[in-house]
């Protein structure tokens, strides 16, 4: 019987195998957006380079191994593409979810034509030209953190303000590394609120800026464990930047959202149809 002082914690956890020919990031990203449904802990444990006869049994044995252990069978999502690998693993005591199975087979009969069943083709870009946009955006989002420069703001696809620690540099890195969008952040700092006004190198590239907000409480933790005890960290601060970054937003016409409970990844999109870049790439 469960003890009553842990009723407030989810009723059950499972274990969520990502098995993988390749790196397991698909798999993983693919089973993280199904897991979220669900109010349960799950134990998450990732098997790549699943590429022999000798490893797909290896990962059957660790994967009953863990049904044994748990008493409840594990759930695995599979992104194996040889077919005798993605036999040998589906004989496991695993619930599967197999991504291959479920959707290209079934596209193969609706295209009337057969898959390439090509191991890793989604990440096999090295040469390829959306390859080097991705590899530019880095280096520019890079080059333009945190206002380090205003050079070449002109190339900018998107210009990310916002107070410091507000969420700014990952998000600009995400599109940078998942879409080849080229983003520049600039932090507001009490210097432009005196002023009442954006940086001046900002004000001919409003339609390019989206500003991002945040809770003055969570603003004031992240602080805190970068710089404790600081008047840069003081909730009083942090509600006097972030009352005055968002009337700056707002006087200026600037489209804006607050990150306080946003993923990176929602934080993306939020910004992708706000300012209606197209994603370069896949």
């Amino acid at each position: 019987m469960r003890d009553p002082a842990s009723s407030s914690l989810p009723a059950a956890e499972r274990t969520v195998f990502f098995v993988s020919d390749g790196t397991g990031i698909t798999a993983e990203t693919f089973g993280h957006s199904v897991l979220t449904q669900f109010e349960l802990r799950f134990k998450q444990i990732r098997l790549p380079f699943i590429d022999t006869l000798e490893k797909a049994y290896d990962a059957v044995r660790r994967i009953n191994e863990s049904c044994v252990q748990d008493g409840k069978r594990p759930i695995v999502f599979s992104t194996l593409v040889k077919a005798d690998l993605s036999a040998v693993v589906r004989r496991s005591s695993g619930m599967h979810m197999d991504l291959i199975h479920t959707f290209v087979e079934p596209l193969e009969q609706e295209l009337g034509i057969k898959s390439s069943h090509t191991i890793g083709r989604s990440h096999n870009i090295a040469d390829s030209d959306e390859y080097k946009n991705r590899i530019e955006a880095i280096n520019f989002s890079l080059a333009h953190d945190d206002g380090q420069s205003d050079k070449n703001l002109a190339l900018a696809d998107v210009i990310l303000v916002g107070v410091s620690r507000s969420g700014k540099t990952p998000t600009s890195l995400y599109l940078a590394m998942q879409y080849g969008i080229k983003a520049a952040n600039y932090p507001l700092i009490p210097e432009d609120f005196q002023r009442g006004k954006l940086p001046g190198t900002l004000a001919q590239y409003k339609n390019k800026i989206f500003g991002l907000s945040i809770a003055p409480e969570r603003l004031a933790e992240v602080r805190n464990e970068r710089r404790p005890g600081s008047k840069y960290a003081a909730l009083e601060n942090c509600r006097y930047e972030i009352n005055e970054a968002e009337t700056m937003m707002r006087r200026e016409g600037i489209r804006w959202m607050s990150s306080t409970t946003k993923s990176i990844e929602e934080i993306a999109a939020t910004i992708l149809q706000e300012i209606r870049l197209e994603r370069h790439s896949y």
